[in-house]
């Protein structure tokens, strides 16, 4: 028998094997967590979301079956190893676990508007509290920063992928609540784009511009000062300056915790994809749903602990008609 034949049998053979002994009953929570970061309870809800992406109406008999298709995504996305291995381990040959993490990337990427999104107008006080909480820096509705993606070379524009750091990469912007939940993911630019003109270039900040929403963001000195966009002095002269720069700091970091807690879940996306720059974005864009959902449903994350509010300043009344340094002085004088 041909070595091709064999090996398509011993597939079809290892594929009805594993379809035939597993079930999400033969694991307990902790143990599905291990492999797919999530509980039964939270698989099937994400199954409920994706199913109807993955049903296909074929003649063939041995049709990757939706839930199958579902555990292998997730297993890629939990470990970040190479799609041969992962098929190893549910009997399906590398390109089908290709197909099947593309898929389920899709499928999620489809209801992003649905678990991705600016606070609404009810919500935005609640988050300025918080903020406040943990800061002290009033007014905040998300904290903003970009992180690098690596992924392999790309045949068409390679040097556009290369970062300052010298591996190739897509340049990744987030906006975060402080709850470390995302509330924007802009995932298409290339490694070598300034964070300042991702977001620039970005419906968020045409949305910020346009007064769309009641709230500053934060970001670090990469950004410039803008009257919706707080930055640190960088040359703090006194002591107002200084407590300033230490309370924006207190907000920017949730960001930076932010993607910690994403690469931590979803590994992927700190050991890189081996995929092509679009394909990239399609799996990170789904990794940032799935982190989503998982905060939603109180998957077990680090406790990062509280401060007491104290004085409620976290919602104050802001100059109109003023530039970004305007606005930065006048919260520098008055709060700090």
């Amino acid at each position: 028998m041909a070595l091709s034949r064999r090996v398509h049998l011993r597939r079809r053979r290892d594929k009805r094997v594993f379809r035939k002994r597993f079930s999400l009953d033969d694991m307990d929570d902790g143990e599905l967590r291990k492999r797919y970061r999530f509980s039964k309870a939270s698989i099937l809800y994400i199954f409920a979301i994706v199913e109807r992406f993955l049903s296909r109406s074929t003649r063939r008999s041995q049709s990757v079956p939706p839930m199958l298709q579902l555990l292998t995504a997730l297993r890629f996305f939990a470990t970040g190893s190479f799609m041969r291995l992962v098929g190893d381990s549910t009997g399906l040959s590398e390109s089908s676990v290709s197909r099947c993490v593309i898929t389920v990337a899709k499928a999620l990427v489809s209801a992003a508007k649905e678990f991705i999104h600016m606070p609404s107008a009810s919500q935005t006080r609640v988050t300025k509290e918080k903020f406040y909480r943990i800061s002290k820096f009033p007014n905040v509705i998300g904290a903003v920063d970009c992180t690098h993606v690596k992924i392999q070379a790309p045949t068409n524009n390679e040097s556009d992928f290369v970062n300052r750091k010298g591996f190739h990469s897509i340049n990744v912007q987030m906006v975060c609540d402080a709850e470390f939940k995302f509330l924007n993911c802009v995932a298409e630019w290339p490694g070598c784009t300034h964070d300042a003109r991702v977001f620039r270039n970005s419906k968020l900040c045409e949305s910020l511009e346009n007064g769309q929403y009641d709230g500053l963001l934060v970001g670090d000195s990469a950004y410039p000062c803008r009257p919706f966009l707080m930055t640190p002095y960088n040359q703090p002269s006194d002591e107002k300056e200084r407590k300033f720069n230490s309370a924006l700091c207190r907000a920017r970091v949730l960001i930076e915790q932010s993607f910690g807690i994403l690469k931590r879940r979803f590994p992927c996306l700190q050991v890189g994809l081996r995929m092509l720059p679009e394909r990239a974005a399609l799996v990170t864009m789904a990794c940032v749903v799935l982190h989503n959902i998982a905060m939603q449903r109180d998957e077990p994350l680090d406790d990062t602990g509280e401060v007491d509010i104290g004085n409620d300043a976290s919602n104050v009344s802001l100059p109109e008609h003023n530039d970004g340094s305007g606005i930065r002085q006048h919260l520098c004088q008055n709060f700090f």
